[in-house]
């Protein structure tokens, strides 16, 4: 990114009123990132890295298979970095080097240490990370404040992969060992099952490797049905789900999924979606039968339009798309148009 020149004053605020409109219009809520994105929205079909895409490696500007992000209101991007066994985090338009605020002691199951963390979210309340720590089988919460040197333990014995967080503070996490979601309160060590069964399985009662997740105002639970190649919706009490993206076997036409990750769901119902296998991005409106690309799909590789295996996903409060692309251990931002 260039510096920035000198600028008219009444330029300035028209731009400043410009960015309230569009706020208006997306409907931004920074309490849950509750984004209601215009339908006709499009985005640059380029993305920008803003993080890594340097390679894999553990210096402060690499990752080694980032996997989980989640984006602050100020734009702020933390990332799990799943085989540095730490998080990174990157400030706004610091493309450059990350700071690691969690982990980063090597792989290991002490309080200041990680085995592979698949994903992370930003807890407001508590000003602290929630951590998905997969190969340590548990969920760590990490203080934000400035000095804390380790976690402690929330849950334990979870294969956990994506973790989620509703209004109440209800925490919810994806089982892949047991092919169910749980969700948690603190003081209830073994969580409730909400999504899926003991079973693995392609019925609607049922989950094959869940991975990320997204939990709306209703506390209805959408999962990332990764073998299953769909993203299921469980409403709230349900004994079975919805299918809402995906859910005609895996493949690349646009009513199909392969291998889906990361996962979004705006105000208005419609889900966004990492599609990993076919390396790109895609948005399903609330009952549509097939899926629209919003990024990516220009075959597997590493420039600005292609994706090598996109994984986390998120947005902004102005609607700009974040992606984890895993195998260019990188994040990419694509700015809404």
């Amino acid at each position: 990114m260039g510096p920035r020149g000198p600028h008219n004053v009444n330029v300035g605020l028209k731009h400043v009123k410009k960015i309230h409109n569009l706020l208006d219009e997306i409907g931004y809520d920074s309490e849950n990132y509750n984004v209601n994105i215009p339908a006709n929205a499009k985005w640059s079909p380029n993305g920008v890295t803003i993080a890594g895409g340097n390679k894999a490696g553990c210096a402060t500007n690499q990752f080694n298979w980032p996997y989980g992000l989640s984006v602050d209101d100020d734009q702020t991007v933390v990332i799990a970095d799943c085989w540095n066994h730490r998080i990174m985090q990157w400030k706004n338009g610091n493309a450059t080097n990350g700071q690691v605020v969690a982990g980063g002691n090597g792989v290991g199951s002490r309080l200041n240490e990680f085995n592979q963390p698949l994903d992370v979210l930003i807890d407001k309340k508590t000003d602290s990370l929630i951590i998905c720590d997969n190969g340590n089988q548990r969920i760590v919460r990490w203080s934000r404040r400035s000095g804390t040197t380790q976690g402690n333990i929330l849950f334990e014995k979870i294969k956990c992969y994506g973790v989620a967080m509703d209004e109440q503070g209800y925490i919810y996490a994806s089982d892949h060992g047991t092919n169910e979601v749980r969700r948690y309160q603190l003081d209830q060590k073994n969580g409730v099952v909400v999504a899926g069964s003991c079973s693995t399985g392609s019925g609607l009662n049922q989950l094959n490797y869940p991975t990320y997740l997204f939990v709306d105002r209703q506390q209805n639970v959408y999962v990332s049905d990764n073998h299953n190649h769909r993203v299921m919706k469980w409403k709230k009490g349900a004994t079975e789900g919805i299918v809402v993206a995906g859910g005609h076997g895996k493949g690349c036409a646009l009513t199909q999924l392969d291998g889906p990750q990361g996962l979004f769901v705006d105000a208005l119902g419609t889900v966004y979606v990492a599609d990993e296998g076919n390396n790109r991005i895609m948005r399903w409106t609330q009952g549509g039968q097939q899926g629209t690309i919003i990024a990516g799909g220009n075959g597997w590789g590493a420039r600005a339009n292609q994706f090598n295996h996109p994984v986390g996903l998120s947005f902004d409060r102005h609607g700009n798309l974040y992606v984890v692309d895993w195998g260019s251990d990188r994040v990419q931002r694509f700015s809404i148009e």
